[in-house]
């Protein structure tokens, strides 16, 4: 058991980051601002958490009055504790998680915070897929956490039926189980710092890239921190962003004035060879009047409005539910297509994305508008 989870923290190190205060507070704030009794009376979960390290639990510990929360319920790790040092294999507190709960004032200060935290272990490590944490889950109204992004997958199955809050990767966009639940209006991206700079703590000794740890020291962060780029949040609470209609211009207007040289002097938008659909490069070159079938950057959904545009599908092979595809290529196809750019033998897996005269485009998400422009 000790050498195993021992393992377990190696493996972890560099699946470890850990939320800062303000980008949990300006995310919180934006489903208040939508509905301030948005966390009334409700259990909240933060598991893959630790009181010790963890924002999550500072930020909701700290306002559990304000929020008008009925009970906070904190989970940690137990390999996290070895990880960072603070345990040594074999120890207690490196073999069994802790919870840590929150629900009246028991320091007798008339109010309820930080302070009055309980704990106790688990009975074992803490990982989010044993049944103690399960039952906890069960329990919960909202889950909210930052959980190791090598287990997106497994983790959204494991809170999909509940309301949640989860920070990942921007490619988590694209997983077949993700893009489900987005496609169908059961989660979407969250209303801050999609896709741009987030910063977050790593334990001593974590793998961080120099350009990242000089990004995040020109951030103001200096010492164990990285940022990552593409980071995002996921949910399924609602925020005002996600309701505002992107203001776009119509085609023709985006192929005289647009600021992206893509797009601006060309006759027409390109379309795909082996789609019925539009390449569209920029979520802000989306045309206002086309009534046709889209294809844009996963970016965009984080300008997003159910109310504006149809999810159709995606430019992927995996995607069962596609049928905008007008063309399979064989396998002599896509190694016609290598000879063609290339002027040797090799293959190009043209059946994996949208293609524009034997190029494939990055990942791209099928749309259409509800109602174009006239």
């Amino acid at each position: 058991m000790a050498n195993e989870n021992l393992t377990s923290a190696k493996n972890a190190k560099n699946d470890e980051f850990y939320t800062q205060f303000a980008d949990i507070e300006k995310e919180m704030n934006a489903y208040l601002d939508r509905d301030p009794d948005v966390f009334r009376d409700k259990v909240v979960l933060l598991p893959c958490d630790d009181p010790e390290w963890s924002n999550f639990t500072r930020y909701f510990a700290q306002n559990f009055e304000r929020l008008g929360m009925r009970k906070l319920v904190s989970t940690s790790y137990a390999p996290s504790a070895v990880l960072r040092g603070e345990a040594q294999d074999g120890d207690e507190a490196a073999i069994h998680g802790k919870v840590y709960t929150l629900t009246r004032d028991i320091t007798g200060d008339d109010r309820t915070d930080f302070r009055d935290l309980e704990w106790a272990y688990l009975d074992g490590d803490g990982d989010f897929r044993s049944p103690e944490v399960s039952a906890l889950r069960d329990e919960a109204d909202i889950v909210i956490t930052n959980p190791p992004f090598s287990l997106f997958r497994e983790f959204l199955a494991w809170v999909s039926d509940k309301r949640f809050v989860l920070i990942g990767n921007m490619n988590a966009i694209t997983y077949k189980e993700s893009f489900r639940l987005i496609q169908t209006d059961r989660m979407w991206l969250g209303a801050t710092s999609n896709g741009s700079d987030m910063v977050f703590a790593v334990p001593a000794g974590s793998e961080v890239a120099d350009a990242d740890r000089e990004k995040a020291a020109r951030l103001g962060y200096v010492g164990n921190f990285t940022r990552l780029g593409n980071s995002c949040w996921f949910t399924n609470l609602d925020h005002g962003r996600r309701h505002e209609p992107l203001a776009l211009m119509t085609m023709a207007d985006n192929l005289r004035f647009s600021r992206h040289k893509e797009i601006r002097g060309r006759s027409a938008y390109e379309h795909y060879d082996n789609y019925d659909a539009i390449e569209v490069p920029f979520t802000d070159a989306i045309p206002s009047d086309y009534t046709g079938l889209m294809g844009v950057p996963i970016s965009f959904l984080d300008k997003y409005a159910p109310e504006q545009f149809e999810i159709v599908g995606t430019l992927e092979s995996s995607d069962p539910d596609n049928t905008a595809r007008t063309r399979w290529y064989s396998a002599q196809d896509q190694k016609d297509a290598f000879f063609r750019r290339f002027g040797t033998q090799g293959t190009i897996p043209l059946n994996m994305s949208g293609v524009i005269n034997d190029v494939k485009v990055f990942k791209r998400i099928l749309i259409r508008h509800r109602r174009p422009a006239a």
